[in-house]
C-alpha cells in the first residue's frame, strides 16, 4: 500500500496579503516541536504541531478577525490526500487548503478559468463596446486572479465577475461590495496595467476608471499596488 506522505498547503498571508505554496512533509512535524510555516514577507501562515502523529493541531492566523484558529485533525485525515479547506471558525470564510499539488491549484485557479468562460460565452464583437480593450482588460484581471491577488477585505477570494459593454464588475457575495473596472478605452486599459492587487473594500463600493484613480495606488519598490 502507498502511503502518501507529502501534501502542498496555500494560505493567504494576513500582514501582506500574498497567496503563497509551501509543501508540507508528515516528517517534517516531530513530536512536541511546533512546525512553522512563514510567507517570504516573513509573517507565520500556519503553525502544525502533534504529540503522537495520530492527532495534529493546526494554528492559523485568520486575516479576518486578526486572531489565531485552532484547528485540529486526525493524522489519517491529513494525510488522506484529501483536500482540507482550512476557514474561519466565526465567519466560515476560506482561509486556505492543505492536500495534492494539483487539486489544490485548480482550486486556486477556478477564478482564472471562470473569467476565460465569461469571455467566451459572450458574442464579444457585437455586446462590447470595444471589444480589443475588454479582452485585454480581462488579460490582466485573470494575470492578477492566477497570482491570488483578487480578494475582498472581508477575507473572501471567491470573487463574482460580471461583464457590461463597457466595464465589469467584481462583487463580493459575503459583504457585498462592489469594484467597477470600466473598460472602453485606452486610459482604462493604461489604468489596471498599473495595478498588482485589487482588494475589495469590506461593504464598500470603489471604481477604477481613469487615471485620476491611480492616487490611490501606491507603487514603492516591491510592494504591491492596491485598488
Amino acid at each position: 500500500m502507498l502511503i502518501n506522505t507529502n501534501s502542498i498547503m496555500t494560505m493567504r498571508c494576513p500582514v501582506c496579503g500574498k497567496i503563497k505554496y509551501h509543501h508540507l512533509s508528515r516528517f517534517a512535524v516531530s513530536k512536541g516541536n511546533p512546525f512553522y510555516i512563514n510567507c517570504s514577507c516573513g509573517a507565520v501562515t500556519l503553525i502544525i504541531s502533534t504529540k503522537d502523529h495520530a492527532h495534529y493541531r493546526i494554528q492559523v492566523p485568520c486575516l479576518v478577525c486578526e486572531t489565531k484558529h485552532q484547528i485540529e485533525f486526525a493524522g489519517k485525515f491529513l494525510w488522506s490526500g484529501e483536500v482540507i479547506r482550512l476557514s474561519c471558525g466565526d465567519t466560515d470564510l476560506g482561509l486556505g487548503y492543505i492536500g495534492p499539488e494539483p487539486a489544490v491549484k485548480q482550486i486556486i485557479c477556478s477564478q482564472e478559468q471562470e473569467l476565460d468562460a465569461l469571455a467566451y460565452d459572450m458574442d464579444s464583437e457585437s455586446f462590447f463596446h470595444n471589444s480589443d480593450i475588454m479582452y485585454e482588460v480581462l488579460s490582466c484581471l485573470n494575470e492578477i486572479a492566477e497570482q491570488g491577488d483578487l480578494y475582498c477585505q472581508c477575507g473572501n477570494l471567491g470573487i463574482e465577475v460580471e461583464l457590461f459593454p463597457d466595464c465589469l464588475e467584481l462583487h463580493c457575495k459575503n459583504c457585498d461590495s462592489i469594484n467597477i473596472i470600466y473598460a472602453e478605452t485606452e486610459d482604462d486599459l493604461n489604468v489596471i496595467r498599473q495595478v498588482d492587487t485589487i482588494e475589495l473594500a469590506r461593504h464598500g463600493f470603489k471604481c477604477l476608471d481613469s487615471l485620476a484613480n491611480t492616487s490611490k495606488l501606491k507603487k514603492t519598490g516591491r510592494k504591491r499596488s492596491k485598488t
